[in-house]
């Protein structure tokens, strides 16, 4: 149920809703209402949904209503907020007029504006944790928690392409999330024995012991360049050409990214 609203949010958006209609604001709406990112963090916390991420909070083509853009652990969505605070709605915004899916268009917008790129060479993997051959052609890097669930099912989509690829290999970045309160210190046992099994084990929900190291330079490093990076969840990939890819991607789709990378944007 925890997971259930913001899954409904993000699912509905091309499904059929009805028509609303609201009052209110016969000119400058913004001079009268305002809607926090913090507030919107209230509220998606009430509904079960905390760990989603409000990008942007803009008005909407309806009066009365704001238009929310979410990422979800790399879900990319939209919601409306009541101007009292106490509704939302999940669905799209059809324009009469031209008929539009004028909430298709947002969604579409953010995800592009949403593509973003790292800089490979400047992100050390000489103490990530290595799947696959050292030598392979093409080295993903991988931003992941022990205590993401996401981040298992990613594990078993990056297994199955290792079953055939030999090509790829992964550099798990361990990024431990601050709401994760176990998350650290088994980022940094797992690294302390440079164990893959280890982090199977836990990703199986077996027990990891507790490290017997002291070194935690690697993951504040992890941290820091996920900050600068305006990374905020797990998992996230950095593709060969530093293309962001966030979420549980499925195996083809990897492989796709990967061997066939879309072209970058120009930099006007």
């Amino acid at each position: 149920m925890k997971r259930f609203v913001i899954t409904m949010f993000l699912a509905v958006l091309l499904m059929p809703v009805s028509v609303f209609a609201f009052g209110g604001c016969e000119s400058d709406c913004m001079k009268c209402h305002a809607l926090s990112t913090d507030e919107v963090k209230q509220i998606l916390g009430k509904l079960g949904a905390a760990e989603a991420n409000p990008l942007e909070v803009k008005m909407s083509p309806i009066k009365g209503l704001w238009e929310v853009s979410l990422d979800d652990r790399g879900n990319m969505g939209i919601m409306y907020i009541g101007f009292s605070k106490k509704h939302v709605i999940a669905g799209p915004i059809f324009e009469v007029e031209t008929a539009t899916n004028k909430t298709l268009e947002s969604a579409e917008k953010l995800r592009q504006e949403q593509v973003r790129y790292l800089d490979v060479s400047k992100v050390p993997v000489d103490k990530a944790l290595l799947m696959g051959e050292k030598d392979a052609k093409y080295k993903v890097l991988v931003f992941t928690d022990p205590d993401c669930p996401y981040c298992a099912r990613l594990h078993i989509e990056m297994k199955k392409i290792l079953a055939e690829r030999k090509d790829i290999a992964f550099y798990i970045k361990f990024m431990p999330l601050s709401f994760h309160p176990d998350a650290y210190w088994k980022s940094q046992s797992i690294l302390c024995k440079k164990s893959l099994e280890m982090l199977e084990n836990n990703f199986a929900q077996k027990e990891v012991p507790k490290p017997d190291c002291d070194d935690k330079e690697e993951i504040d490093n992890n941290i820091k360049i996920a900050q600068e990076s305006g990374i905020t969840g797990t998992p996230t990939l950095v593709m060969p050409d530093g293309m962001l890819v966030m979420g549980a991607v499925d195996a083809k789709r990897i492989i796709e990214l990967v061997t066939n990378p879309p072209a970058k944007p120009q930099v006007k």
